[in-house]
């Protein structure tokens, strides 16, 4: 098999993990905070337990995402975090969409 391709267009650069709506919605939101409450992302996405559960394993599989459980007082908790990768990921693809985008260029 060859290798892929990649043009000089900025949309080569996309990240197909974080793309998806709702992951790239679960890493914007924690890319705000050091950690956040698996309840806080969920709420803040808009999305069921399960659906975020299910986005947060792909994130966690590409290395983009950690997932700590603990405890508060007798309640578990779990916590998500974007890892360096993550932050590098996600930086990189909102430049790249602001390549597309021409850099907030209203273009008319």
């Amino acid at each position: 098999m060859t290798e892929t391709r990649h043009g000089a267009h900025p949309r080569h650069e996309l990240d197909e993990v974080i793309h998806a709506p709702v992951r790239f919605s679960i890493v914007a939101t924690l890319a705000a905070a050091e950690k956040a409450e698996f309840a806080f992302v969920r709420d803040t996405v808009e999305v069921s337990d399960s659906v975020l559960s299910r986005q947060v394993a792909t994130l966690e599989k590409a290395g983009y995402v950690a997932v700590t459980k603990g405890y508060v007082g007798k309640r578990p908790r779990t916590w998500l975090a974007l890892t360096s990768g993550g932050r590098a990921a996600f930086a990189a693809h909102c430049q790249a969409l602001r390549a597309i985008a021409g850099d907030g260029a209203d273009g008319g």
